[in-house]
């Protein structure tokens, strides 16, 4: 069930030529991703002979555009991704794309956590979920993990406070073996680290999967050394993998690594680091844009986005995981990533 197996060579020549063809896909089926594509010079027939030449979309363009693949009748869930009203981006599924998005993302997981759902502590409230009239990005993130989990157990109480009778409840009945942990990154050191180091609570049986990112941590000086070091010094946990992720390519999670230092892509998906001034790609050591690559989005063109993150390739086929490994640094600013969208939307390149 592996799906870390493929070497950097192997990958590109396996997934080039299907990125293609959903290239082709989507500018048949789709009338304005057709026209973004001939406006910046990609038309019917061009060839392609790298990743890094296909054309990328801005992720920002599924705030303001709707872009899908199949026809209205078809499209059985709409994703949306955190933000304002009328901020938000749309991600348009039929049932095979939902349905392969699930399959996929579990795939991801298994490599990490076994076949076999394990008891699931979340580091989060039933609050976050109950609420659907303010249903947000989180309590989708949390309600889309629950289901890689069994005898789940919260955390925190409906008040957002550490539950700390659940806790150790939940460790008296199956801390003795293997468990999965999940919560955001800021959520899991300010309510589980702190709370398990102050209480002598062992979760050295524990597999945490987190993410969100790390800058509400900055000013505690937590960075993902820290946060792991930490972790195991206080509780004993050393399986920790974070991952990174985004709505508008749902079932791609690009996982950290046993080593703890960096990110791999699994074998349907990729990463191009670009230069946001002359959007060449960039070779290991340099940052730039991060642009994510995956075969799964077949309902809507989100194949191949550009990001308005930062990061940068720590090195290839050279770590635990075959691949690229890398690293996100952080957000682009908001004015320059605007910058970037406009392009798109004004048909240049």
């Amino acid at each position: 069930m592996n799906v870390f197996t493929l070497a950097q060579p192997e990958r590109e020549a396996q997934l080039l030529p299907r990125l293609v063809e959903l290239t082709d896909r989507h500018r048949a089926r789709g009338a304005a991703y057709a026209n973004i594509l001939a406006a910046i010079g990609h038309g019917s027939g061009r060839e392609y002979q790298a990743i890094a030449d296909l054309p990328w979309l801005p992720v920002r363009l599924f705030k303001t555009r709707q872009l899908k693949s199949i026809p209205d009748d078809e499209v059985f869930k709409v994703l949306t991704s955190s933000g304002t009203t009328g901020d938000v981006s749309r991600v348009y599924l039929d049932k095979a794309a939902a349905a392969a998005q699930t399959r996929m993302l579990g795939r991801t997981l298994q490599t990490v956590l076994g076949p076999k759902r394990l008891p699931m502590l979340i580091v989060d409230s039933t609050a976050i979920v109950k609420n659907r009239r303010s249903f947000s990005a989180r309590g989708a993130g949390v309600l889309g993990m629950v289901t890689f989990g069994r005898d789940h157990v919260w955390a925190l109480d409906e008040h957002g406070e550490p539950d700390v009778a659940a806790v150790r409840g939940f460790l008296a009945e199956h801390g003795d073996q293997p468990f999965l942990i999940f919560g955001f990154t800021f959520m899991v050191w300010l309510y589980l680290y702190e709370l398990a180091r102050d209480n002598g609570l062992d979760l050295s049986n524990g597999i945490l999967v987190h993410s969100g990112g790390w800058k509400k941590l900055v000013d505690r000086q937590v960075d993902n050394a820290e946060f792991r070091r930490a972790f195991q010094a206080g509780t004993g946990l050393t399986r920790i993998h974070n991952f990174y992720g985004m709505v508008e390519q749902i079932g791609v999670v690009y996982l950290e690594g046993p080593d703890g230092d960096s990110l791999y892509c699994p074998d349907f998906a990729d990463v191009v680091i670009r230069d946001p001034e002359t959007w060449e790609p960039l070779p290991p050591g340099r940052p730039g844009l991060v642009e994510v690559v995956s075969t799964l989005p077949e309902s809507y063109p989100g194949h191949v986005l550009l990001t308005e993150d930062l990061g940068v390739i720590n090195g290839i086929d050279d770590g635990a995981w075959p691949g690229k490994r890398f690293s996100i640094l952080g957000r682009l600013a908001r004015a320059e990533a605007r910058g970037c969208s406009d392009t798109f939307a004004g048909g240049s390149a």
